[in-house]
């Protein structure tokens, strides 16, 4: 297949076991229901860009594995171009979907982060991890499939490691070795995209101590495997996306807590089985292409928070001018953030198992700053955009379409251009400040602490003291002493 078309994708997810529930209630058909309509059809625009000849540049990518034309989340990144070919996708996707969109981001991203580490554990205890995750990737890529990422788990007390939890599936582990596979249990909670995806890509949140080899697993696991139980969350205007009418943006990502239940993994898709020593390598890789590349998906909803909050100043009738030194500021933010990454990208290294990976410092440095200006620009939307948006005080979509009043509240909220036309702006401008469309700026692909931690680690404070010394020509050596 190597290719398949939006309709193909939702066809193939209406014939998924169902195992998604919302509201106390099992989800028949995510294909259907209100809770997940919107996000599968947002995800199946990503499977037709991919065949529109103005975007199959983005959306496509050649296969370092076999060759063809296939979507570029089925591909290996092998190089800064593709990279940057990964960070234009998802800035152009945000212009559409407006958010998040997981099934075509993080399980693939799981894929690339494993691809060394599985090719250097070969090389060490004599596995076959590598050529097993290159089977899967050509699975993958035959079949066209959507991936999510599951790294978070519950945690339970943060204060304890996975090992010293006091109910051991606040961390997914092996319960279980058998000759043909595993079984695993446990939780994974907040994981993007996870009813529009078609596996689950699963691997440790965190670096795993020697006696912790259970929880040092990564794996693929089919979305509807039998023990896994997958549960949506609430989140701001999830009740608003079910409802008829503009109130709410029918548009956005999923997340949902999943639980492993006794699920069985064939050896074949089992790619870390109790390597400890090579967790925190697999989570560096991870992070790095993600954090690399979050500062083009912030920016792409950027893109359209500046459009959203010029619209509504249009709408009022207010000219661009006088909003233009906010507007200015907002279209700083986003490029700051998008180009930071792009740096990561373009210093960043090839591995001898042929993935290319960022570099981490400044991939961190620029998590550090999605964790920040992106907030910055939705205030200046809100402050450019008026009191509705930022408070969304505005009578529902039922109260507009009342034969008694309905009518009187829409020519109340007229200005430049009819009211309708006003309300949908400014709701769209409260979805992406404080509705739904807020992406997980500050925690998404882990939080901005962590990546202090890296940059921290990272950085040569001594050389730059050293750099100083020489150039005003002090002697003493300006060492501190560690402390015992």
């Amino acid at each position: 297949m190597a290719l398949k078309t939006g309709a193909q994708y939702i066809e193939e997810m209406k014939k998924m076991r169902p195992n998604v529930y919302k509201w106390g209630e099992l989800i028949e058909d995510v294909t259907e229901h209100p809770a997940t309509a919107s996000h599968i059809r947002n995800v199946a625009k990503w499977y037709d860009n991919s065949f529109d000849p103005e975007k199959e540049q983005l959306y496509t990518n050649t296969s370092f594995l076999s060759g063809n034309k296939a979507h570029r989340w089925n591909t290996l990144i092998t190089s800064a171009d593709d990279m940057l070919g990964n960070a234009n996708m998802k800035r152009d996707g945000y212009h559409t979907c407006g958010s998040c969109m997981g099934p075509v981001c993080a399980g693939w991203t799981v894929l690339n982060a494993l691809w060394s580490v599985t090719f250097d554990m070969d090389q060490e205890f004599g596995t076959d991890y590598h050529e097993r995750l290159k089977n899967f990737c050509i699975f993958a890529e035959n079949n066209a499939l959507a991936l999510s990422g599951a790294l978070t788990d519950a945690k339970g007390n943060r204060a304890l490691k996975p090992s010293q939890q006091d109910n051991p599936d606040m961390y997914l582990h092996v319960v279980e070795k058998r000759e043909d596979g595993v079984v695993i249990r446990g939780f994974k909670n907040q994981i993007c995209g996870t009813v529009g995806s078609q596996y689950i890509m699963v691997m440790p949140t965190t670096g795993m101590g020697e006696d912790e080899g259970d929880y040092a697993i990564a794996a693929a696991v089919p979305r509807d495997a039998e023990g896994v139980t997958i549960v949506e969350t609430r989140r701001p205007s999830d009740t608003r996306i079910e409802e008829e009418g503009w109130d709410g943006i029918k548009s956005g990502t999923t997340q949902a807590y999943i639980i492993f239940d006794n699920v069985f993994v064939p050896s074949k898709h089992v790619f870390m089985n109790g390597e400890t020593k090579y967790t925190g390598k697999l989570i560096g890789n991870f992070t790095a292409i993600y954090r690399a590349a979050i500062g083009a998906c912030v920016a792409g909803q950027g893109d359209v928070m500046i459009g959203a909050a010029l619209g509504m100043a249009r709408a009022n009738g207010l000219a661009q001018k006088a909003f233009q030194d906010k507007l200015t500021k907002m279209a700083i933010n986003n490029e700051t953030t998008y180009g930071l990454g792009i740096g990561a990208m373009y210093t960043g290294k090839k591995h001898k198992s042929g993935a290319f990976y960022p570099n981490p410092l400044l991939a961190h440095v620029n998590k550090v700053h999605v964790a920040t200006l992106p907030y910055d620009t939705k205030v200046l939307a809100q402050e450019i955009s008026g009191g509705i948006t930022e408070t969304g005080c505005m009578p529902s979509y039922k109260d507009m379409m009342s034969p008694l009043y309905g009518e009187k509240l829409i020519e109340s909220l007229r200005s430049a251009v009819p009211g309708e036309d006003r309300i949908k702006m400014a709701r769209l401008v409260e979805w992406l400040t404080i509705g739904g469309g807020v992406p997980g700026c500050m925690h998404g692909g882990g939080s901005p602490d962590t990546a202090k931690m890296v940059v921290k680690a990272a950085t040569k404070w001594d050389n730059y003291v050293d750099y100083a010394r020489a150039l005003a020509q002090v002697e003493s050596p300006l060492k501190e002493e560690k402390k015992k």
